[in-house]
């Protein structure tokens, strides 16, 4: 697999004005096969932009796999999906080495086949299903975009997305993802049941005759143009320090946590949180056709960003209070200075 080129940038104003057409172009796609998740489809396509890796969770039947491979199918990508299951090895996600016998020579030697981890977008199918070992097999991947095989790295060609599905924890037979995974993770998708309207369309589509399929319509140089970009678009010292506010205040032990925080939390959010913030506001400014970021795009944001890096403990339990019960609070209570929020 050959890493995408890289070619010379076009005037800012044309790379912008292609990607909002990209967009519309690329949501046009999905809602061939997606009705009614418009607010999931954009954030799946902020982290694209962004170059994060997105948790979708929901329970089983709501279209999590069919929203990935759609997504897939609209970028001229390589796509690998894994089916994680409790018997997944970690060999299973990054390759093994197995003995080859050169049949002129009769010499054998190792040779490393790669594993479905070396695609640009890889669909971990209901990852929360296998042990926390087999999980701890994307860290690496993830973070650093290569893997170690018996002291060997292999590199990940760019673009790279990790596109996890999961089901709720309460269901039987799934494993808590370690917070050390859940942070590497720049979103939680939450995707829900639809309104009637929505699910009448969805049943009608699906039981008529097979429908259209989706169309690529952007390339793989074109996402790595337009994560360049993302990160040119400017956002103001004010709105970086409101989003940093709002990550201190997840954190029970910071003198700026409100009271309900140090009861219900156990640990709050990381540093992570405070730059997905701003790369989201960032890519999502851009998509509005915005130049700068706002404090809408922070608040915006904060559900998927948070909900995964707070750690309720057994009062927040006891009392039925979740993490984005949680967050709609903090967005209550700590407001920018002279926003008028």
């Amino acid at each position: 697999m050959e890493e995408f080129a890289k070619t010379e940038e076009p005037p800012t104003e044309e790379l912008i004005k292609a990607l909002l057409d990209s967009q519309e172009r690329i949501i046009s796609e999905l809602r061939k096969k997606i009705v009614g998740q418009d607010e999931v489809i954009e954030q799946v396509l902020i982290s694209l932009y962004v170059g994060g890796h997105s948790l979708i969770t929901g329970l089983p039947g709501l279209a999590k796999t069919l929203l990935v491979s759609s997504i897939a199918g609209t970028l001229g990508l390589s796509f690998k999906r894994i089916q994680f299951t409790p018997d997944l090895m970690p060999s299973d996600i990054t390759g093994t080495e197995i003995i080859e016998e050169d049949r002129s020579t009769g010499k054998r030697a190792l040779e490393f086949i790669r594993g479905p981890v070396f695609a640009n977008i890889v669909l971990a199918d209901e990852i929360n299903r296998t042990p926390p070992k087999t999980q701890a097999a994307l860290l690496e991947a993830m973070q650093e975009r290569h893997v170690t095989v018996r002291g060997t790295t292999y590199d990940l060609d760019a673009p790279f997305f990790v596109l996890a599905t999961q089901n709720p924890i309460e269901l039987e037979g799934t494993y808590p993802l370690p917070e050390a995974q859940l942070d590497r993770f720049m979103f939680n998708i939450v995707i829900d049941y639809l309104n009637e309207d929505d699910e009448v369309v969805v049943v009608e589509k699906t039981t008529a005759e097979i429908g259209e399929q989706v169309e690529k319509v952007v390339s793989g140089e074109d996402i790595l143009r337009y994560q360049q970009l993302v990160r040119k678009i400017p956002a103001d010292q004010e709105v970086v320090r409101y989003a940093v506010q709002l990550t201190r205040s997840t954190r029970p032990g910071d003198a700026v946590a409100p009271d309900f925080v140090r009861n219900w939390v156990s640990y709050g959010a990381s540093l992570r949180a405070s730059q997905f913030l701003v790369l989201g506001g960032r890519a999502r400014a851009l998509m509005k056709g915005r130049y700068n970021v706002s404090y809408e795009d922070i608040r915006a944001l904060a559900r998927p960003v948070f909900r995964h890096r707070i750690l309720t403990n057994f009062h927040a339990e006891s009392e039925n209070v979740t993490p984005d019960d949680i967050v709609d609070r903090l967005l209550a209570a700590i407001k920018p200075a002279g926003s008028g929020l």
